[in-house]
């Protein structure tokens, strides 16, 4: 036998050692379906598909980074329990008691009466109103966003930072390190040398491997301005435009009221966890500012649930009348798949609000893929055409809405950190009903007959594309 026949076998037999390894090792670290889709690829190309899980396959946190979330998790549970005047309690047997219990649990946060919620529709408009926000602070601006680009927007936010730091305000700065990596480059050194404290989150390069699975992102996108008014929603410091082909449409809440205390804390949060650092945040206001009861529901890898598609999917289970979804990237898990499925079978009015335009193409022909039976089943599907509608928001009967930076898509569920404020007022719901209106208004909603003519190639590439959900 020579040298060539023993480097054959060889090479047969590790390949297969890397089959049955993992076969032995994906399926008790992963979710099935997530299980299913890695010993596919790694069955086929076992050379390839087992460093790409050794990689990509399952969202490990570093010990320390674990250990600071339940710190976290810890001190907001022991301060709320100095506040109990601030606590709304819904009526003992509605949708309200049970999500609010559920948001708690699984995010830490009470549900607190005495908010003022401001929808922003208009992209502009809204990131007026932030720098207009932090030039009118006196003590202190927080701001964390998943993107900042080297652009108009950027530079008007960055200049506001530099006013305030020169007036005294404490300004602090968390940006993803992968996400907003031109906002980094860009504006680290002029914003620090201004005195405002830069941060980058979730490092990439070479400090990924003592720090989490390298594909984690902060994707929450949050600011407070004085401990008196908080912004969460969708928008990122960028232009509109910031791809191109693609303007954004978002949704923003700007609150005040006691829930921007929860915006505080997960600023914290997050700040404890890059830094290591506690911060001393000063005294809130107490007073009521509308009324509103809402509540933050943060999500992560580093929460030991999956806490947005939980709540997500408890909304759905609860609705009697009406849901409406708006999300830009669609790539649901089993369990809210069936969620979405029983309810409209069960004669809830399930609305799916999706962008016509998408700027991830693989995520767009995996999307595709959940179509037909969801529309089988008798959910409604638009497709909005104007825009980009990158907007993330939920809203349930006219009871409850979820506004934040939330996708329905696996990423967004298991692997980024998110961020969510859940209303419970018909007069935030009302406005949101409106712009969801408008939405429709310049959509296209799909018919499951016309839908089955596309042609077969386009189902074969759906199907291949729905495989990859784990790597979205």
């Amino acid at each position: 036998m020579n040298a060539e026949t023993h480097l054959g076998y060889l090479l047969f037999l590790f390949d297969w050692l890397i089959r049955l390894a993992a076969l032995a090792w994906i399926p008790v670290r992963c979710p099935p379906a997530a299980a299913r889709s890695w010993l596919l690829l790694v069955g086929f190309v076992p050379l390839f598909g087992l460093p790409l899980y050794l990689l990509l396959g399952h969202p490990w946190l570093a010990k320390q980074r674990r250990q600071r979330q339940a710190l976290a998790s810890q001190l907001i549970r022991d301060r709320q329990a100095n506040l109990a005047m601030l606590r709304w309690t819904p009526t003992a047997h509605g949708m309200s008691a049970d999500i609010t219990r559920l948001a708690e649990r699984l995010g830490d946060f009470m549900p607190v009466h005495g908010n003022a919620v401001e929808l922003l529709d208009d992209y502009d408009d809204s990131i007026a109103a932030l720098v207009a926000d932090i030039d009118a602070a006196r003590e202190e601006v927080h701001l964390l966003y998943y993107l900042m680009f080297d652009d108009a927007v950027g530079r008007a936010v960055c200049d506001a930072l530099q006013r305030a730091s020169a007036r005294g305000v404490r300004c602090r700065l968390l940006l993803d390190a992968v996400g907003a990596k031109p906002g980094l480059r860009a504006f680290s050194r002029p914003l620090r040398d201004a005195g405002v404290e830069v941060h980058a989150m979730l490092a990439g390069g070479l400090k990924w491997r003592s720090l989490s699975r390298m594909d984690l992102r902060n994707h929450r996108k949050l600011a407070l301005i004085d401990r008196r008014i908080g912004y969460v929603g969708s928008q990122n410091l960028a232009d509109a435009a910031f791809v191109p082909g693609y303007p954004n449409r978002e949704l923003v809440a700007r609150v005040r009221g006691p829930v921007v205390r929860q915006i505080a804390a997960l600023f914290a949060s997050d700040w404890l966890i890059e830094t290591g650092e506690r911060l001393v945040i000063g005294e809130f206001p107490t007073n009521a500012e509308g009324s509103t009861p809402a509540q933050m529901l943060p999500s992560g890898p580093a929460y030991p649930f999956e806490n947005a598609r939980n709540l997500v999917v408890a909304l759905v289970q609860r609705a009697r009348r009406r849901v409406v979804l708006v999300t830009p990237y669609f790539v649901p898990d089993d369990m809210t798949l069936g969620a979405l499925r029983v309810a409209a079978l069960s004669g809830v009015d399930v609305q799916l609000v999706l962008s016509m335009s998408n700027n991830q193409r693989l995520t767009r022909w995996a999307q595709r893929s959940y179509y037909d039976e969801l529309l089988k089943a008798g959910v409604r599907i638009a497709l909005y055409r104007p825009h980009f509608l990158h907007a993330k928001h939920l809203s349930v009967d006219d009871e409850v809405a979820l506004i934040g930076s939330i996708n329905l898509d696996i990423r967004s569920f298991a692997l980024n950190a998110e961020a969510g404020l859940v209303c419970f007022d018909p007069a935030v719901v009302a406005p949101l009903h409106e712009v969801e209106s408008d939405y429709l208004r310049d959509s296209q909603q799909l018919e499951l007959h016309q839908w089955r003519r596309r042609p077969r190639w386009h189902r074969s590439v759906e199907g291949m594309a729905r495989l990859a959900d784990s790597l979205m």
